[in-house]
């Protein structure tokens, strides 16, 4: 299936120079909201025609979560740097309002695609909870395990910010910083993630586990092809 990644927009209307009828998959990784300088009427109008196109391709568009959406679809709970207050109430209402279109990751095959990674040491604290064990099995992807939880009142697991980004121990799926992902990549996967900017599209490849990185969008206009 050929696959098209877009990283983080942060209110940017680029993704609509892409021709969705030339691809299987659109997947977004999160982060719609929360731009330094545009203004709140075009970041709100943004997101809407994403849930728009959302809706119009049920089966081929796919929503990830960013930790600047996570903060308002769940505020008060989770907030970052960016945090405007003057959209707090629109913003929440139109995620909570669509709340059943957004996931925190996608995976084909051994490929796990989501906004900030998955490490090791995460991964392994994260299935020492029992309702992660209740909820897992060996026969599902990783990716529709962490979409359970981000159901659940245990996803705050999801979303803690970890000792590279302000918080403590290590960042959940939507927060890992580029740093610790690259120093310990979770075996067996290669992962696509955004949430640290980098100035050009960058892949780490190891023995086993590899991962690209595409929130380049302030930078560069990119989009990540991949047949999957």
């Amino acid at each position: 299936m050929k696959h098209l990644i877009i990283g983080d927009l942060h209110g940017k209307d680029v993704w609509q120079e892409i021709n969705i009828n030339l691809y299987d998959k659109i997947v977004f990784v999160g982060d719609y909201v929360d731009h330094w300088t545009l203004p709140d009427s075009t970041i709100r109008l943004n997101l809407e025609n994403i849930i728009k196109l959302k809706r119009k391709y049920m089966d081929k568009v796919e929503l990830l979560l960013g930790n600047h959406d996570v903060q308002y679809l769940h505020y008060p709970l989770y907030l970052c740097s960016g945090f405007r207050p003057t959209m707090q109430r629109s913003l929440s209402f139109l995620f909570r309002k669509n709340s059943e279109l957004f996931k925190v990751a996608y995976q084909q095959g051994n490929t796990i695609i989501s906004h900030a990674g998955i490490t090791n040491k995460w991964f392994s604290e994260f299935k020492s909870f029992r309702l992660v064990q209740q909820l897992q099995d060996e026969q599902n992807p990783v990716a529709d395990l962490l979409n359970k939880i981000e159901r659940t009142a245990h996803r705050w697991i999801l979303h803690q910010a970890g000792s590279s980004r302000g918080g403590e121990g290590p960042g959940g799926v939507t927060w890992a910083d580029r740093k610790e992902l690259m120093a310990d990549m979770l075996d067996g996967y290669h992962q696509i993630v955004g949430h640290t900017l980098v100035p050009e599209p960058e892949i780490v490849n190891e023995v086993g586990k590899s991962a690209t990185f595409i929130d380049v969008l302030d930078k560069i206009t990119y989009f990540h092809e991949v047949d999957l």
